[in-house]
């Protein structure tokens, strides 16, 4: 009874978890309810703060792969995690609350769909399960981010920009360091959010990457994020090199080598990061997109190009050398811009073929937040074979990864 009850306590935190918030102790939690058999009636009573989720089908916690998924419901309720077999959960007492502790691959996303006889609900989308990466660690120190600073540009007139710098512990002015910049860089201003300072930190002191300082770039005000980062040309780019990173340099002690640059972003961001580097290879040779928009958003007919041409331009222009993660996942976005998934199918298939050293993360993650976990994987993978002795390097596509066919497409929920 004594593990029913410390597991009802803390699920009256429910009313947060719509939005996939992670609790450091449900991990403890999910175990404990595992090991009770069964559920005590008084869990229903302890879940008043979270009836909104509960009801709409929306209610987990999730923590280093376990999760624990709690539903309120007129009769039985199956719950099917990344489109796999429906498992029942259990009632709880004689309520309507039903609950189901499991396990799932950490290191990305998930989703879920509760099946009733009595209502119907959405989809939970994006459930993050990090993997170790992305939790502190006892020994491995904390780096530093910077207060946040604005800078007023003339390529984009009008407009000011927030941005902020993240240094491992590792970082020594004396030493010449790699550099990453991450657009949509407010959303990695908070430690436990993206959780990607904590990823930076481990990364660093295992050597699964350089020891690199890190530039959060948010949107320029008024909004341009579109126009910044869905426009094809090469304005972006100028911005960053000849605005943002003059400033960097003068504040850092950086290396000129774009063998030693990486660039990324998630979304809009994404397709941003790779116009950079396709523009300037000199200065960025490392992309890492999340669910990348490689599609019409700022195309306008006889105007001006769209992202939506970057397959075939891959296809038919001189190839760069730049090395390439893509993610995205198939439950990504279908609208009037294109297909998110088809897009990102294509990327995969042009970089194979023109032969691009390239790894496309495919997943079942839909848009919003869906690469999140991934990151550190993709930033191993993106920095593997780093030499600081070196200063550039031609890069080939993996063996393995030329034996591979391309992607193909099946139409999986229609007949014709």
């Amino acid at each position: 009874m004594r593990n029913v009850l410390l597991l009802a306590a803390s699920i009256a935190a429910l009313s947060g978890i719509a939005n996939g918030a992670e609790f450091a102790t449900v991990q403890k939690l999910v175990g404990e309810a595992r090991d009770a058999g069964a559920i005590s009636a008084a869990f229903a009573e302890s879940v008043k703060d979270g009836e909104e989720a509960l009801k709409a089908g929306k209610a987990f916690l999730a923590e280093r792969g376990d999760v624990l998924f709690a539903v309120r419901s007129a009769g039985p309720v199956r719950v099917s995690v990344d489109d796999g077999e429906a498992v029942a959960m259990k009632r709880v007492g004689s309520s309507d609350l039903y609950v189901l502790a499991t396990h799932v691959t950490r290191g990305t996303t998930h989703n879920a769909q509760y099946f009733s006889d009595t209502a119907k609900f959405e989809p939970i989308q994006n459930i993050r399960s990090f993997d170790e990466w992305a939790y502190e660690r006892p020994g491995v120190p904390k780096g530093k981010l910077t207060d946040k600073m604005v800078h007023e540009s003339a390529i984009y007139p009008n407009s000011k920009t927030d941005w902020w710098i993240y240094t491992p512990a590792q970082y020594d002015p004396a030493k010449p360091a790699a550099l990453m910049v991450w657009q949509d860089g407010q959303g990695r201003v908070s430690r436990d959010g993206s959780r990607l300072q904590i990823m930076i930190d481990n990364l660093t002191y295992d050597k699964k990457i350089p020891v690199t300082v890190h530039v959060f770039i948010a949107p320029a005000q008024p909004n341009l994020r579109s126009v910044q980062y869905d426009t094809m040309d090469d304005t972006y780019a100028r911005f960053l090199k000849d605005e943002i990173l003059p400033k960097v340099v003068k504040a850092y002690n950086i290396r000129t080598d774009a063998y030693s640059r990486a660039i990324s972003g998630a979304s809009s961001g994404g397709i941003c990061s790779l116009t950079v580097a396709w523009h300037m290879p000199d200065q960025f040779s490392r992309v890492l997109s999340q669910v990348g928009s490689f599609t019409s958003i700022q195309w306008r007919p006889g105007q001006k190009e769209g992202g939506n041409l970057y397959p075939f331009m891959i296809r038919k222009m001189p190839k760069r050398n730049i090395r390439v993660w893509l993610q995205d996942g198939y439950n990504d976005l279908e609208n009037t811009h294109g297909s998110w998934p088809l897009q990102n199918l294509q990327m995969a298939n042009s970089l194979k073929m023109m032969g691009y050293d390239y790894r496309l993360h495919w997943t079942s993650s839909f848009h919003g937040g869906g690469g999140g976990p991934d990151v550190a994987a993709g930033l191993i993978w993106l920095w593997r074979g780093y030499d600081p002795s070196k200063t550039s390097e031609e890069y080939q596509q993996d063996p393995a990864e030329k034996e591979k066919p391309e992607f193909r497409v099946r139409a999986l929920n229609r007949s014709e």
